[in-house]
């Protein structure tokens, strides 16, 4: 099957957070910039979604819904097929989206005042989320090898003064694409224990594993650490369905589970229906090749990219494992933030998302997103190529 990857499209003035923001938060201009910051692709879902939605607006009634039955049993399936991990039905509980799911974590695990522990660089909204619920950010800086990133947890047990409650752990990780292996995943668990932290493990990236790689769900690395860990997946970076506010926090201990599922039942909370739908529908085999295909495209795009950001002297694309999200690192340049941020904002007219957001470690860096079409990654490559020519 044809899929419409690199079908052109304008999402311009659709009250899209990706591009009708470029002028007021990124000053650059709307008739010819270019959106790659925010984390969501700019071509259609899978057509069994679209076919899920088009079946429900046929059918014409938007009434009270009951039975989630069929959308528990598609995560089932998923996570057994995609991902080695046999989960019961009945650890999942829904949230409008991982970004209430992580407030929802603060809010039923920790207190205000707080510490909470992330490894940094790191999704930047990790931070904001800590700090808007009135929690402290505990933010651990990774060490760098080369292009690789790793876990450095003697230098992190010592920047902890005893009062942390929770871990907030990304994998794969945002923004560098690093695919965590199983014996880290379970070092993690173990220093977790030592420090009586809760772990809430921001799996929204595992569905986008490169050729040659694979990805270790936390729970199936570390099962010992269930009585602490809280799991966040969902199909919304995957199918592009992020607007649904449809996520997933899967929490095998009974205990930690039903502390929040008292707390979800405190707010009256309730998924949506078109939302379960959707994701019901994504979680099949059809799905499946979709997100295959998919991939496919996002190598192709990572390589264009890379090959011609590279040629830039100074400039470093870092090689990418997973996610469709470039780390370029501009160090060498030997510029200031501020200079390379005019670059690209000014000169070559594009948004991505800036580095120092994501924490200790990204001072230099720039995350460009690569799920769009081909003729705009050529596009972004042939602009920022001139906007550096002088360093040719």
């Amino acid at each position: 099957m044809t899929y419409q990857f690199n079908t052109p499209n304008d999402r311009r003035g659709t009250h899209c957070s990706k591009w009708d923001v470029l002028e007021s938060k990124f000053d650059v201009p709307m008739e010819d910039g270019l959106a790659m910051w925010t984390a969501d692709s700019d071509y259609p879902t899978a057509p069994c979604v679209l076919k899920a939605l088009q079946d429900a607006v046929d059918h014409g009634v938007f009434g009270y819904w009951t039975d989630n039955t069929d959308y528990h049993n598609a995560i089932q399936w998923w996570m057994k097929t995609r991902h080695g991990w046999d989960i019961d039905t009945d650890w999942i509980l829904t949230s409008q989206g991982l970004g209430n799911a992580i407030a929802l974590c603060l809010d039923v695990w920790t207190q205000p005042g707080d510490r909470v522990v992330t490894f940094n660089p790191v999704y930047h909204e990790f931070e904001f989320k800590i700090r808007r619920a009135g929690r402290e950010p505990v933010q651990i800086e990774m060490p760098r090898t080369g292009d690789t990133y790793h876990l450095d947890l003697d230098a992190a047990q010592a920047q902890l003064d005893g009062t942390e409650k929770m871990l907030i752990f990304c994998s794969p990780q945002n923004p560098s694409g690093r695919i965590w292996s199983a014996d880290e995943l379970r070092a993690v668990a173990a220093f977790a224990k030592r420090n009586d932290l809760i772990i809430v493990a921001d799996e929204i990236h595992h569905d986008f594993i490169f050729p040659g790689h694979s990805f270790t769900p936390f729970d199936v690395a570390a099962p010992d650490a269930r009585d602490r860990t809280v799991v966040l997946t969902a199909s919304s970076k995957t199918f592009n369905i992020a607007g649904q506010k449809t996520g997933n926090m899967i929490i095998p201990d009974d205990i930690l589970r039903e502390a929040m599922q008292a707390r979800l039942r405190s707010l009256d909370y309730s998924p949506n229906a078109l939302g379960l739908k959707m994701v019901t529908a994504a979680y099949t085999p059809e799905g499946a090749a979709w997100v295959d295909a998919q991939i496919a495209h996002l190598v192709e795009m990572k390589t264009l990219f890379d090959d011609g950001i590279n040629t830039i002297p100074g400039v470093r694309s870092l090689p990418l494992t997973s996610t469709y999200l470039a780390w370029v690192d501009f160090s060498g340049t030997g510029m200031s933030f501020d200079e390379i941020s005019r670059r690209v904002r000014k000169d070559a007219r594009i948004a991505p998302s800036p580095g120092p957001e994501f924490g200790p470690g990204g001072e230099t860096f720039l995350r460009f997103n690569l799920a769009t079409q081909r003729s705009r990654v050529e596009e972004a490559v042939a602009r920022l190529q001139t906007a550096f020519a002088d360093l040719q």
